[in-house]
Formats: C-alpha cells, sequence, structure tokens
C-alpha cells in the first residue's frame, strides 16, 4: 500500500492561489491513479480531478481550467495547483491513489484544510 500525506493548505482571500502536495511513501506515486477529491461542512466528498500512471489528467467541470494536477516523479509528489480560488473551494481537500485496474480509491491522505474568504 502507498502512504499519502497532503500538504499546503491554508486561509487564502478570493482569487488567491494555492499549491497542495500529495507525499507518498512505500510505492511509488506514479504506479498508481492519483486523484484529489474535496468535502465542505455538511455536503457529500466532491472528486477533483485525478492524473494517470501515464500522466493523462481529467477534472471536474467546476474546477477546469482553475486546477491543474501534476506530478514529480522525483520528489514522488502529486500537486494540486488551485488559481482565481472561490469560497465555494472552501473544504478538506484528500489525495487519494489506487491501482489503475481498481474501481475504488483505497488508499488516502489525512487530508488539508482550504479556506478562502470573500
Amino acid at each position: 500500500q502507498v502512504q499519502l500525506v497532503e500538504s499546503g493548505g491554508g486561509l487564502v482571500q478570493a482569487g488567491g492561489s494555492l499549491r497542495l502536495s500529495c507525499a507518498a511513501s512505500r510505492r511509488t506515486i506514479n504506479s498508481y491513479t492519483t486523484a484529489w477529491f474535496r468535502q465542505a461542512p455538511g455536503k457529500e466528498r466532491e472528486f477533483v480531478g485525478r492524473i494517470s500512471r501515464i500522466g493523462n489528467t481529467y477534472y471536474a467541470d467546476s474546477v477546469k481550467g482553475r486546477f491543474t494536477i501534476s506530478r514529480d516523479n522525483a520528489k514522488n509528489t502529486v500537486y494540486l495547483q488551485m488559481n482565481s480560488l472561490k469560497p465555494e473551494d472552501t473544504a478538506v481537500y484528500y489525495c487519494a491513489a489506487k491501482i489503475e485496474s481498481a474501481s475504488v480509491y483505497d488508499n488516502w491522505g489525512q487530508g488539508t484544510q482550504v479556506t478562502v474568504s470573500s
């Protein structure tokens, strides 16, 4: 199993940017499809985007054009660059990983809080 640790969350004003990191250990992160999810208070967990083993990315419509997922294989880390942040982006952000053939993400980080003030 890969172990994931998120960092980089914080408080930012609307229109600002943050970059979240998801550092992997025990396994190499590029052996997995890695995704970002978020959960706002009182809401269900929401898919944000993912990066495949070969580096293809896919995003939810709500963040498309504002968020970018990338990966640094040398650092065994996946990033979520968030630009043009909105108050509705406020949530706990989680990274998760699965082997590509799996139907569910079975490796999760502990989450990092992102708060966007208006």
